[in-house]
């Protein structure tokens, strides 16, 4: 994980999915050291484009991020520690919950 932050009690950490060739980027929130859940950002390949031309996924994560963050925060906030994936394709975002996905992501 490539960045750590604080919200409320929770400690966040954030980064793209190493050696992934696919846009996902993870939060990790923990609490007293204990992860509580997962949140992920998940753009498709179809999708990429929108955010980059050149598929540059650090060019994505500079300035999407902090939307992201904002996401993580709301789901804090309403108390929703289900691991989720925000997933962007060409037809818009949906959240869907991490546990419904078992074949695209392996944390």
């Amino acid at each position: 994980m490539e960045k750590e932050w604080y919200h409320k009690s929770y400690q966040i950490k954030d980064g793209l999915k190493p050696g992934s060739r696919r846009f996902q980027y993870f939060y990790v929130v923990s609490e007293q050291g204990a992860a509580k859940c997962h949140y992920c950002v998940w753009i498709t390949d179809e999708a990429l484009p929108r955010f980059d031309p050149s598929l540059n996924f650090d060019a994505i994560v500079s300035t999407h991020r902090e939307a992201w963050n904002q996401w993580v925060r709301e789901k804090i906030d309403l108390g929703a520690l289900e691991s989720m994936v925000l997933k962007i394709d060409e037809n818009g975002e949906s959240e869907i919950a991490l546990a419904d996905m078992p074949d695209h992501f392996v944390l």
